[in-house]
């Protein structure tokens, strides 16, 4: 069964950093992809950036272009979200997406249906 967890979330000021991770088991290929995306009350869920396994692409949003990290440690099927400079604007629930078929360095990376392994989310808030 495939399967994703984030952890990390949490309050941070403005201005602060925090990293999130994402887990993910079941998966029986060698290529996949990894996305974070995230959704505020009110909003649509919005991609913020996408890892392959292996070493390969990654992907980021206008919004978090410059200020957000995308790792992966494959040894430990973990994808990091290493996020800087945050705003308030970047409070949300983060959720990590896995999928087999999704290339992060093509088009469509961003569209939320796309993917269809989902976790639970983690609750980032940035307030002083």
């Amino acid at each position: 069964q495939l399967q994703v967890a984030e952890s990390g979330g949490g309050l941070v000021q403005p201005g602060g950093s925090l990293t999130l991770s994402c887990v993910d088991s079941g998966f029986t290929v060698d290529y996949y992809a990894i996305a974070w995306f995230r959704q505020a009350p009110g909003k649509e869920r919005e991609a913020v950036s996408c890892a392959t396994t292996r070493g390969g692409e990654t992907n980021y949003s206008d919004s978090v272009k410059g200020r957000f990290t995308i790792s992966r440690d494959d040894a430990k099927n973990t994808v990091y979200l290493q996020m800087s400079s945050l705003k308030p604007g970047d409070t949300a629930v983060y959720y990590c997406a896995a999928d087999e078929l999704v290339v992060c360095a093509n088009p469509g990376w961003d569209v939320a249906h796309y993917w269809r392994t989902w976790g639970q989310g983690t609750q980032v808030t940035v307030s002083s």
